[in-house]
């Protein structure tokens, strides 16, 4: 990847949050098989009200939109996340004895409500530059997170129960889900002066990134109760 891209000078501005982040216990646990199972079954309930929000984002990223490429890739992922990844997620949950039922039903955690609700007010906010710094953090570090993992010398395979997980987001479809969010973000910064707005754009990426800690801890603190 280009050092001076804007997502690069965000990932390494980010630093200590970027790292606690992409190298939490909870993504340390997936990968050597530990995590306890109540942790990612409370993780993956919290993780479907996630996407739903994350698809009310990139609604919002539609209105924002300033060129057809804006709104047809807006569109693109609204379906991709409410006719492919939620059912998908739907049909994964099940296999962990969550019925699809109580996906819906469940109260939001309270940092699930912190995470997509910031990310929905940098967007009402700001401008698709600021939407899409906000939305950065999550769907480029899973892509890293999935990437580390698979390659990772720890990393369990034989009776992992979360190795699907990894795989899911070490795969070709989702790095390039990543890859076209990067490039869509630079060409964001390009037409609206990302660099002289880097500051602020970086205050908007650490955030977010400490929010994206903050939902692992939030499926790690369920060991506890």
């Amino acid at each position: 990847m280009n050092e001076t891209t804007l997502f690069t000078r965000l990932r390494e501005t980010a630093g200590k949050d970027w790292a606690e982040f992409t190298n939490h216990k909870f993504v340390k646990a997936l990968g050597n098989g530990t995590l306890a199972e109540p942790c990612f079954r409370y993780y993956l309930i919290q993780d479907y009200l996630f996407l739903f929000h994350f698809s009310r984002a990139y609604a919002l990223a539609a209105y924002k939109a300033e060129t057809i490429d804006d709104l047809r890739y807006a569109a693109i992922a609204i379906n991709n996340i409410v006719d492919v990844e939620m059912s998908l997620h739907v049909e994964y949950c099940l296999g962990w004895g969550i019925a699809a039922e109580d996906l819906s039903t469940e109260p939001e955690d309270v940092a699930t409500t912190a995470y997509t609700r910031f990310v929905l007010d940098c967007g009402h906010r700001g401008d698709l530059l600021d939407l899409a710094t906000a939305l950065a953090p999550c769907v480029a570090g899973y892509a890293e997170i999935g990437r580390a993992l698979a390659v990772d010398s720890g990393t369990v395979r034989d009776g992992n129960p979360y190795v699907s997980w990894i795989d899911m987001y070490a795969s070709d479809e989702y790095q390039k889900v990543s890859g076209d969010s990067v490039t869509q973000l630079e060409e964001l910064a390009d037409r609206r002066g990302g660099e002289l707005r880097f500051n602020a754009l970086s205050q908007v990426f650490n955030q977010a990134t400490r929010l994206e800690k903050g939902f692992w801890e939030m499926g790690w603190n369920q060991q506890k109760l």
